[in-house]
């Protein structure tokens, strides 16, 4: 029996949490999207864009060690940590890795978890159309939780599991509807994620361009020593196509021949440079390892002195 993968069912984003007794909130894992299928014998790891990654994570493919099936399909977040909080830096260090031996030693030095949320095909049936109460119900008959697998627990409130995840610095909180069914490819609001983010006002530094109109902005923000570092560019959110025409007329007056950033931007080959004077509000997820925004999104252009762009804004963090 073949299990062809398919695309999973996706949360609607939301600013606020729904109403009602007929929801649970979860976690919101900062990993990556795994789905396993194990038709009895074999056991394939797919990602939510439908590439394999039964290699990258073989801790996985032993599955009648944790799964009561004959046959199944899984759904969950794979996820890896830096020391004692969910890293999307971590587990995306695992994902790439395609030698073997390489694998091999990272499965010690950068272990991984993955939480199990639903389940879509059970013993050679499709379950989607069963309730997420009634699929969750099966997950606790078959699952056997591994200090590795664990099954994603239900909370009856997620506002003060949101503020638990802002607290620490986690990704946020999704809501699910326990009457949904599991439409495959599917995306609708019986399952919503509210995600944390953090704020602050940057300078543009340089910009990038589509069809001579700007379509990114390299940001920074200013040290106590006046340097302009590099903290991640951005071509989403807010702006409307005036806002872009604007930006381009403002950048030919303010085109330079130098970096102004005191790091090297990763956007360097394509990027035109500008004097550090616009300033813009950027929403994004955490500040990776490298020092630059993950998931930045241009909240709006602001009007303020480029000295209030600095590193401080990190502090409230």
């Amino acid at each position: 029996m073949e299990l062809k993968p398919v695309y999973p069912f996706e949360p609607v984003s939301i600013s606020t949490p729904p109403a009602g007794d007929n929801w649970v909130a979860q976690i919101k894992w900062d990993g990556v999207r795994i789905l396993l299928y194990y038709d009895g014998s074999t056991a394939r790891l797919i990602n939510r864009r439908m590439n394999e990654r039964t290699l990258q994570y073989p801790e996985l493919l032993d599955v009648n060690a944790f799964c009561k099936a004959q046959s199944v399909i899984l759904d969950g977040e794979v996820i890896a940590f830096d020391q004692k909080k969910p890293s999307f830096y971590e587990v995306m260090k695992r994902d790439r890795l395609k030698l073997p031996m390489k694998i091999k030693q990272a499965s010690v030095r950068a272990p991984i978890t993955y939480m199990v949320f639903d389940v879509l095909f059970l013993n050679g049936e499709w379950v989607t159309e069963q309730t997420l109460a009634e699929r969750q119900a099966l997950l606790e008959d078959i699952m056997i939780p591994q200090p590795n697998i664990q099954i994603v627990q239900n909370y009856p409130d997620g506002t003060p599991l949101f503020e638990m995840m802002k607290q620490y610095r986690m990704e946020g909180v999704v809501y699910k509807d326990l009457g949904s069914t599991y439409p495959i490819n599917g995306k609708d609001g019986r399952w919503r994620k509210q995600k944390v983010f953090h704020d602050l006002n940057a300078v543009v530094g340089g910009v990038t361009y589509r069809d001579k109109t700007v379509n990114a902005l390299l940001l920074g923000i200013f040290t106590n020593n006046g340097d302009l570092i590099y903290i991640g560019h951005a071509g989403t959110g807010k702006l409307t196509r005036k806002d872009w025409s604007m930006l381009t007329e403002k950048a030919k007056d303010l085109q330079l021949d130098r970096i102004p950033f005191s790091n090297v931007p990763e956007r360097s080959k394509d990027a035109v440079w500008v004097r550090p004077e616009l300033t813009v509000k950027v929403e994004y997820l955490e500040l990776t390892p490298g020092g630059t925004m993950r998931h930045p999104s241009i909240q709006g252009i602001v009007e303020i002195d480029k000295t209030e762009c600095t590193v401080d804004q990190l502090s409230s963090l």
